[in-house]
């Protein structure tokens, strides 16, 4: 509740990699980009931007603006009628304004309690690890007819598990969850494989990793998720069924090995299922009592699903037109004056910021992601669209719509262009509608 404190707190956060000395990081991201524009015009590409894209479902960075201005003049609208009500909160505390972004989280905070009755403390029993787990691995027996049957054997940490996957007796791969942070453990979640499905050297199956870092409980306790914990662990789980369902020639191809801006469509989808009630009702079960959550709770949690998302769509399409803006043309000399210059131009509401500050921007400057960073939202529009194939079904398990995903998306890594692999299976390119309606920000 202490403002000063907040504003400490907050911009202590927001600029890691820019407080001088050894670790700051606007000089190397200056060089980065000289180098990529070097490359690009050795290439014979107007621009990085021109470069990195033609390989990726988007193609060309008139498109990815294209996309993501779409999406930014709602998701802005919404921002903003967010800002004035938590403003007058604001004032309401301090007798002053205006609202600053140390102070959005706050107050988005108390308003969401206002609104939604939804208290995380109340909530995380109900999502214990195990539970979750078991869900994600439900849904893909029911969708895609796999099963996980634990295996002993010694992985690269005691907290690490394993499970042997199968269909109908079939060998399909091996799962590893690599679930709790520790010392030393990168921080994030992901996936990878260590060893790639195949058929050039024989039946080659996969042995896929889903690493995480939630809260190791105490001896003896239940591991309790958030209920962005829980959503982390489907989404790392979609990426796995990507790798596991993967029946391709070539390794190169298999599994994830699709473009960026299509390798987040069966991540991004899977968590989709977190939320159908059935799974809630059934695994979402208090780690104390086993009783299931509340069917009020969980309408509150589903409620609150598209809360806030006026603020988190803006931070997320602001870093994304950032990363864009520094690739798509000769590179900045100032880099930090480039952001300012864009975010300037879009009309970047004041207490809202970029999600990544350029200098610890991971994605852009260390995780492969420049020029690329729009790539989960391009993945969300098709997501939306995805699911709602099983919507107009009538069924979140349908078969045959269940079949139809794995045959021509799930099991083809590469093979085709990312754009006929979804129009096989949707049998048309997706809209932002349906995006735009799952974030609430359909305001027409």
């Amino acid at each position: 509740p202490r403002r000063d404190l907040r504003k400490t707190a907050y911009e202590a956060w927001t600029s890691r990699g820019a407080r001088g000395g050894a670790t700051d990081n606007r000089g190397i991201v200056a060089e980065t980009l000289k180098l990529r524009a070097e490359r690009a015009a050795l290439l014979g590409y107007d621009s990085y931007s021109a470069y990195a894209l033609e390989t990726q479902m988007a193609k060309t960075p008139g498109n990815v603006r294209d996309l993501l201005m779409r999406v930014w003049a709602p998701a802005r609208a919404r921002a903003e009628a967010d800002a004035a009500i938590l403003a007058e909160m604001l004032v309401a505390d301090e007798g002053s304004a205006p609202l600053e972004p140390w102070d959005w989280h706050y107050y988005s905070e108390k308003r969401r309690r206002a609104l939604h009755d939804l208290d995380e403390a109340e909530l995380k029993p109900y999502l214990q690890l195990d539970r979750m787990i078991e869900a994600a691995f439900d849904c893909a027996n029911r969708l895609f007819g796999l099963d996980f049957a634990p295996l002993d054997v010694t992985l690269h940490h005691a907290d690490a598990r394993a499970w042997e996957v199968t269909r109908a007796g079939r060998h399909m791969g091996v799962f590893i969850g690599d679930y709790f942070a520790r010392a030393g453990k990168e921080s994030g979640a992901w996936c990878t494989a260590l060893r790639s499905q195949q058929k050039l050297a024989g039946e080659i199956r996969p042995h896929v990793v889903n690493v995480c870092n939630f809260s190791k409980p105490a001896e003896g306790r239940p591991a309790l998720l958030s209920y962005d914990d829980a959503r982390t662990l489907f989404h790392e789980f979609g990426h796995a069924l990507h790798q596991m369902l993967s029946d391709v020639t070539y390794e190169s191809l298999s599994g994830t090995s699709v473009p960026r801006d299509f390798v987040e469509l069966p991540s991004q989808l899977y968590e989709h299922w977190l939320e159908v009630p059935e799974v809630l009702e059934r695994f979402a079960t208090h780690a104390e009592t086993g009783q299931p959550m509340p069917e009020a709770l969980r309408e509150r949690v589903l409620a609150a699903a598209t809360y806030d998302m006026g603020f988190q769509t803006v931070e997320f399409i602001a870093s994304a037109l950032v990363d864009l803006e520094f690739h798509d043309g000769p590179a900045p000399a100032d880099p930090m004056q480039k952001q300012a210059e864009v975010l300037e131009a879009i009309g970047m509401p004041h207490a809202i910021r970029m999600r990544h500050a350029t200098p610890h921007f991971a994605h852009v400057f260390a995780g492969g992601y420049a020029s690329a960073y729009y790539s989960y939202m391009w993945s969300e529009v098709m997501d939306a669209d995805a699911f709602a194939a099983f919507e107009e079904a009538g069924d979140a398990f349908d078969p045959a719509t269940a079949r139809a995903l794995e045959e021509n998306v799930l099991s083809t890594g590469g093979t085709a262009e990312p754009d006929a692999l979804y129009t096989a299976f949707r049998g048309r390119l997706p809209g932002v509608e349906a995006l735009l309606k799952g974030r609430g920000l359909d305001l027409e």
